[in-house]
């Protein structure tokens, strides 16, 4: 039984204009199909108040910011609407103690009060809040009453922002959640200890989007385009998850071959050598839009991470989505679950080694009849039919707290 006709509030960490799909909008989006969904984008504190005044996207904000207004607004999607809130104290700077945590509960009585003041005047008397991954504010439920309260797991906590409140925060939204929701096998095993009623639903992809790489209209990117090929392609964030030893020695052990990386570099964590190594080649970011024209231009797409405790929480987007392009995929086994959503169509490698020899497998075997295999692996692995799944869970819990 899938949700229907429920108010549901999502408070995610995404903004829902933001360059990059999200796990938290797109779960937004899908629920909105059958039900009123208000999505909470992460909270505006007034340091980016006034480092983001004037910019486009403030001014698409603004009015909405005043404590007079309801927060709402308008999207494309009949029944989604998005919720801003005024601004929040900037507190991150404070170290986690007492101090901090009484002056988060003024931060999070803002939130409640937007939510409390669209309920009121929309009539919502039973409602579901789902926290997606924004632990920062673990009491909102508590303040709103929901009729059932979801945390919904995504990711480690690796960043040093997350680190400092939130090894405290986190595991009071998850002791605290009628229902706890991961994206992965290891996160799932994590927050089980802690609260009994958790559950694991894989992340997934708009393969509708990575697919426009089939057309055979599309041109390829013309920045990949005049790399010479054959080109194995990265398509994502350059930082802390890559195994950059594992890149130098395949890149070095296959002169032959360009190895092309797409996406916004952390700086701090990239190694000197990575920019002066002939054949690695640096795009830097581009828009999502423009991601089919970039991975069509691959040979082979790649999903370097290196193997440890935080990349083994890891379930990529991007991997469904680059065999939702129909292009053949080497990884490392950062994650072993990865393998049983994608049976034996990804090449998943233990070192260099065995990295250079998938490569030289997939560029020797890349027939039409492995295409078709990749086309429907990814089928199997979309949003559509992973919310699903996520959207029945939610209405049985329903039931259950409410009968």
């Amino acid at each position: 039984m899938a949700l229907e006709n429920k108010h549901i509030f999502i408070l995610g960490t995404a903004k829902f204009d933001g360059p990059y799909e999200s796990t938290s909008y797109t779960v937004a989006k899908y629920l909105a199909k059958n039900n009123k969904v208000y999505y909470i984008e992460n909270p505006y504190t007034w340091k980016d108040y006034f480092r983001e005044k004037g910019q486009e996207s403030f001014n698409r904000r603004k009015d909405y910011f005043k404590s007079s207004s309801n927060g709402l607004l308008d999207t494309s999607i009949p029944n989604l609407k998005i919720v801003i809130t005024p601004p929040l104290l900037s507190i991150n700077f404070l170290p986690e103690g007492f101090i901090y945590r009484q002056v988060l509960k003024i931060n999070e009585a803002i939130i409640a009060r937007r939510i409390k003041k669209i309920n009121q005047q929309k009539g919502v008397k039973e409602f579901i809040y789902i926290n997606s991954f924004n632990f920062h504010y673990p009491n909102i439920a508590d303040l709103t009453k929901p009729a059932l309260s979801v945390y919904q797991c995504v990711d480690p906590l690796i960043i040093d922002f997350d680190l400092k409140h939130g090894t405290t925060s986190e595991p009071i939204v998850v002791k605290k959640s009628d229902l706890v929701v991961c994206t992965s096998k290891q996160l799932f095993r994590e927050k089980k200890a802690v609260n009994p009623d958790t559950y694991f639903v894989a992340n997934a992809a708009d393969i509708s989007h990575s697919s426009k790489a089939l057309d055979e209209h599309l041109q390829v990117h013309p920045e990949v385009a005049a790399i010479p090929s054959p080109r194995i392609g990265y398509f994502g964030n350059v930082e802390r998850r890559m195994d950059f030893p594992l890149i130098q020695e395949v890149a070095k052990a296959n002169p032959d071959k360009s190895f092309v990386f797409v996406g916004p570099v952390s700086p701090e964590f990239i190694p000197d050598w990575f920019y002066k190594i002939p054949n690695i080649h640096l795009i830097g970011r581009q828009p999502y839009d423009l991601m089919p024209s970039i991975i069509k231009g691959f040979d082979i797409a790649m999903i370097p991470f290196k193997k440890d405790d935080v990349s083994a929480t890891i379930f990529p987007l991007k991997l469904f989505e680059y065999l939702g392009a129909g292009k053949p995929v080497v990884a490392t086994n950062f994650n072993p679950d990865l393998k049983e959503f994608t049976q034996d169509v990804v090449e998943y490698c233990e070192d260099s080694a065995s990295f250079t020899a998938a490569i030289e497998k997939e560029l020797q075997a890349n027939e039409a009849s492995q295409i078709e295999r990749r086309l429907k692996i990814a089928e199997e692995n979309t949003w559509d039919n992973r919310l699903k799944g996520f959207s029945e869970l939610l209405a049985s819990y329903l039931v259950k707290k409410t009968s």
